[in-house]
Order: C-alpha cells, then sequence, then structure tokens
C-alpha cells in the first residue's frame, strides 16, 4: 500500500464535491484524492417509480470498480441516499474500506436519542427526498425515526451555489427550525437533529 493513501470520493450530486473536499483539506490533507460524479444518479433515483433497484446497484458496482481500477484504497460515496448500494459495494470488496458518508452521524445520532434514558427518537432532515425513502432503515431497531424533507432546501442551495460560488454549506440551525416547523416541536431537540444531504 502506498504511504499516501488514494481515496476515491463517488458523488451523485454536484454540489458535494467542494464541501467533501473542503472538509478532507481540513481532517486529513495528506491523502489523494479523486473525485468521481454521475449526477445522473440522483435525477434517475429521484424519478424512479421503484427506488433502489438492481440497475442502480449495478452502477455503483461500476463506479467502484473503475475507481478500484485507479488505485483507490478507500471509496465515500458522498450521496446518503444509496444505502443499500453502497453495501452491495463493500460485500463486493472487502478488502476495500467502502463507507456511507452518514456511517458516524447515525451512530451519534443514536447515542444522544438513547443515552440517559431519553425517549429514542430521532428527527432526521433531508434535502433529497430519495434518502427518506433509504435511510430510516440504516437506523437500529428501537430507534424511531421521524423523517422530514426540507421542501426546497437542494433547490435553494444549488441557486445559492450557482450565484455565490463560494458557498458551500448550509446551517444546521436552519434545519432544526425547519424541523420545529413541520410538527416536530417537542419531538425532537436541537441536540437531536440529523442533517443529511
Amino acid at each position: 500500500m502506498d504511504a499516501v493513501p488514494r481515496i476515491a470520493l463517488i458523488h451523485a450530486l454536484a454540489h458535494s464535491i467542494a464541501s467533501i473536499n473542503a472538509e478532507l483539506d481540513r481532517s486529513w490533507p495528506a491523502c489523494l484524492r479523486m473525485n468521481l460524479l454521475d449526477d445522473s444518479l440522483s435525477a434517475d433515483l429521484a424519478r424512479s417509480a421503484v427506488g433502489l433497484d438492481a440497475r442502480m446497484t449495478a452502477r455503483f458496482v461500476a463506479l467502484a470498480a473503475y475507481a478500484i481500477g485507479t488505485g483507490a484504497q478507500g471509496i465515500l460515496f458522498t450521496c446518503s441516499a444509496f444505502g443499500s448500494c453502497i453495501d452491495a459495494v463493500a460485500v463486493r470488496w472487502p478488502a476495500i474500506p467502502v463507507l456511507k458518508p452518514n456511517e458516524a452521524m447515525i451512530d451519534d445520532a443514536v447515542q444522544a436519542a438513547t443515552g440517559g434514558g431519553r425517549h429514542g427518537r430521532i428527527g432526521l432532515v433531508a434535502t433529497f427526498a430519495p434518502t427518506l425513502s433509504s435511510m430510516p432503515a440504516e437506523f437500529p431497531a428501537g430507534v424511531v425515526v421521524i423523517p422530514v424533507l426540507a421542501e426546497g432546501a437542494l433547490a435553494a442551495l444549488e441557486a445559492l451555489l450557482a450565484e455565490h460560488a463560494d458557498v458551500a454549506a448550509v446551517g444546521v440551525e436552519d434545519a432544526h427550525d425547519h424541523a420545529q416547523r413541520g410538527g416536530l416541536a417537542g419531538a425532537v431537540g436541537p441536540d437531536e437533529a440529523v442533517e443529511t444531504p
């Protein structure tokens, strides 16, 4: 293995690229990165009547095979709506770290929601609607996931990025405010809200 690992970042949304790379610049500047974007993944999933199926999984496997063929020693998929497709990649290449963008967040949210005698309810706020179909199943049994779509947030982010190319993120406070307005008042505290791209 090379001294400096090569990490493949596989994106389904174009606006993910800048924020993920900015975080890696901050937290792991030494890693070599490659960015693969297939923005038709998210568009096709949004239009799909069947959701995540064998054809979508095959596309993820093909992207991973390409990344591994270039020498990638680890893969981070950056869109949380494709959990089962990412799981299939991890099963196919068990010797290579294959990560979802939400793994640590789910662990932290479950700990926050269940620790200290808490009720075990988590508000899942997403900007991409298909995330709310696939991601709740990734939480452990016994945790109640309350899904909320931040309607218009993704379109607003895309418009903002188009207008101001230097803007990379939307505040978590806005997601929490949206969750409160969406009928989650009392169900989700500020430390329990979960935001995902």
